[in-house]
C-alpha cells in the first residue's frame, strides 16, 4: 500500500468519511434532493392545518420518511407528527445546528427523481426569499 493511500484510510479512520453533498444535506435535513418527494418550507409547517399534498403522500408511499426541522417548535409541525403515526410513516426531527429554511420534507430511502417538490405559494416565495 503507498504512503498517500495509507494516509487517506487512517484519516477516514479518524474523520470519518467525508460527506456527499453537504450543502444540499442541509437544505434537506440530511437527505438528498433526488430522494424528496414533497419539501415544505418553515412558514409551510407552521400555517394552521395540513398541506394535502403531505397527507397524501403519507398515505399513498410506504417507502416514505419524514424529516422535520428541529428548530421548529413541536406545536407548528405535531398534525404532522400524528399523521406519520397513524399512517406508519417513521420520522426523524433533524437537530443538526444547520440552517434551513426548508421545515418538513417526505423522501424515499431511494431517489426518485421527482422535478417537482415544493409546492410555490406565498409562505414558499417568502421563505425562500423570492417575495
Amino acid at each position: 500500500m503507498s504512503e498517500e493511500k495509507l494516509k487517506e484510510v487512517l484519516k477516514q479512520g479518524i474523520y470519518g468519511s467525508p460527506e456527499i453533498r453537504p450543502d444540499e444535506r442541509k437544505l434537506f435535513l440530511s437527505t438528498l434532493r433526488e430522494r424528496v418527494y414533497l419539501a415544505l418550507t418553515n412558514r409551510q409547517v407552521r400555517e394552521r392545518g395540513m398541506y394535502d399534498q403531505a397527507l397524501r403522500m403519507m398515505k399513498n408511499h410506504f417507502d416514505v420518511t419524514m424529516y422535520i426541522n428541529g428548530s421548529l417548535n413541536y406545536p407548528s409541525y405535531s398534525n404532522y407528527v400524528k399523521e406519520a403515526n397513524k399512517n406508519g410513516v417513521q420520522f426523524t426531527i433533524v437537530n443538526d445546528g444547520k440552517d434551513s429554511p426548508v421545515g418538513l420534507v417526505l423522501a424515499s430511502r431511494t431517489a426518485v427523481e421527482k422535478e417537482k417538490i415544493f409546492i410555490t405559494d406565498e409562505l414558499y416565495e417568502r421563505d425562500m426569499g423570492n417575495g
